[in-house]
């Protein structure tokens, strides 16, 4: 039975832990094998290549799609890989030959990107396909380098790993991702070997068009589902807790144990991510279950998310959110029993491709929350010429989660907690699943309502 596990960034840059914590703790070499390790670039890699996830502090792409000095940009970031590989010398990686590899495949990179320049400089094409093909090149050039390093400390372990290059720098063959993984695996005895695989797979349609940063989660999926795994895990540098730590303290941060896929799906809907939801759908329909880990607790079972799984007893089991939203109210007197009135205020988000997280109405009033960011704000000021009134502000949601909360109670002692707190709840939302209540509050009590709501429902249980 084979298991595929993926490493994020973190991790991958402590891989002393998780060459000790991971590959070979509690193994023997009867189990050693069997195993397919999907990794990510090492911590804030991507973020020098691309931009910074959460800042957007501008990497090497922003050079390329200015026409500014991208090479240069490539040099400064392969002097800082350089810096990373020596720290990994002590524990097995071959120093010569990592920084052969990784000088050779930023060179190609810059053969690549000097061709799409010329390409765009010609003004003959149309420039978005370009400069998304382009981030494809930077993107998997921090997985090629963390995948490659990973199977050189291996076999110099006397662990026997395969690098499994996802990256299709080699060849021009026009392959579908799902291709390119199958072509990959074929015929590899996994009982003999530890496959690394780079968590970024090229494909014809693009694995960042569909994805953006989300791209290795979905590879790790993809070979998950290729290869029929009894089980997908995800070692990550924290639990999957109550709530998170840096917020309400670790002793008050309980790991969650067991939840289903609906409840990993609303942690999405608020940019907390268990695993992106994209990658998580396949895995969910092939029946395989994810068990996320802390790779510094390395005895703990972690957390399994399945397709069936409800709480043996009623209770919350995450309470998350993020105060990176705004709520924005369309209000009309005319509105009261008007048919289809809202269809004017979607159409106008899907030209903005903008999703809303909560949506709650009266009878002249609409209110939804919505991400905040560059795409809302064009939008609404669009949207503010053509409605009664529009009423715009900037908020936080705070959500109770659970695979068995649609009991008497709950909503009570919710509220009750922020109460006590003297957090005011502006606008709420829950479906008839009832797997996730939602509270708007203001901003600025983001950090008191969570530790509330944990506090009330989690930490205390």
């Amino acid at each position: 039975m084979i298991t595929v596990e993926k490493i994020g960034g973190t991790s991958m840059s402590q891989f002393e832990d998780c060459l000790n914590n991971i590959v070979k703790r509690n193994r023997t070499e009867a189990t050693m094998y069997s195993r397919i390790f999907v990794v990510s670039a090492y911590n804030n890699v991507t973020n020098w290549l691309l931009e910074h996830k959460k800042t957007g502090e501008p990497g090497v792409y922003e050079k390329f799609a200015k026409n500014d000095d991208y090479e240069s940009a490539l040099d400064e970031l392969y002097e800082r890989l350089l810096v990373l590989n020596q720290g990994f010398e002590a524990i097995g990686l071959n120093l010569a030959e990592a920084n052969s590899f990784i000088k050779y495949r930023i060179k190609q990179a810059k053969t690549y990107l000097t061709s799409m320049n010329q390409v765009l400089t010609s003004g003959y094409v149309e420039k978005s396909s370009i400069y998304l093909a382009a981030r494809e090149i930077l993107a998997s050039l921090g997985e090629a380098h963390s995948a490659w390093n990973s199977v050189n400390i291996l076999n110099n372990n006397s662990i026997k790993a395969t690098f499994i290059d996802l990256c299709g720098f080699n060849d021009s063959e026009e392959l579908t991702i799902d291709e390119r993984i199958h072509k990959a695996f074929e015929g590899i005895d996994f009982s003999k070997t530890l496959c690394v695989a780079t968590g970024y797979t090229k494909g014809t349609e693009g694995i960042m068009r569909a994805f953006d940063r989300g791209y290795s989660e979905v590879t790790f999926s993809k070979v998950a589902v290729e290869v029929k795994a009894a089980e997908a895990i995800i070692h990550k540098e924290f639990h999957l807790s109550s709530a998170d730590p840096k917020l309400v303290g670790k002793d008050k941060s309980i790991p969650v144990g067991n939840t289903n896929f609906m409840v990993a799906d609303q942690l999405a809907d608020v940019g907390m991510e268990a695993i992106h939801p994209k990658a998580a759908k396949p895995l969910e329909l092939a029946g395989v279950k994810i068990r996320i880990k802390n790779t510094f607790e390395p005895d703990h079972p972690g957390t399994l998310i399945s397709t069936d799984y409800i709480s043996p007893t009623p209770k919350v089991e995450i309470v998350s959110g993020t105060d990176r939203v705004i709520a924005f109210e369309v209000h009309d007197p005319l509105m009261v029993g008007e048919v289809g009135y809202d269809l004017k205020i979607m159409q106008l988000m899907q030209k903005h491709s903008i999703s809303y997280i909560l949506k709650s109405t009266n009878a002249n009033s609409i209110t939804m929350v919505v991400w905040d960011n560059a795409a809302t704000h064009t939008m609404l000021s669009e949207m503010e010429k053509s409605v009664y009134s529009l009423t715009v502000k900037p908020v936080a949601i705070a959500c109770a989660m659970g695979s068995n909360i649609a009991y008497p109670g709950f909503l009570a002692r919710c509220a009750q907690a922020l109460c006590e707190q003297n957090i005011n709840i502006e606008c709420f939302g829950q479906s008839l699943k009832q797997v996730n209540m939602q509270f708007v509050i203001a901003r600025d009590r983001y950090v008191d309502a969570i530790k509330a709501l944990n506090n009330a429902l989690c930490a205390n249980q």
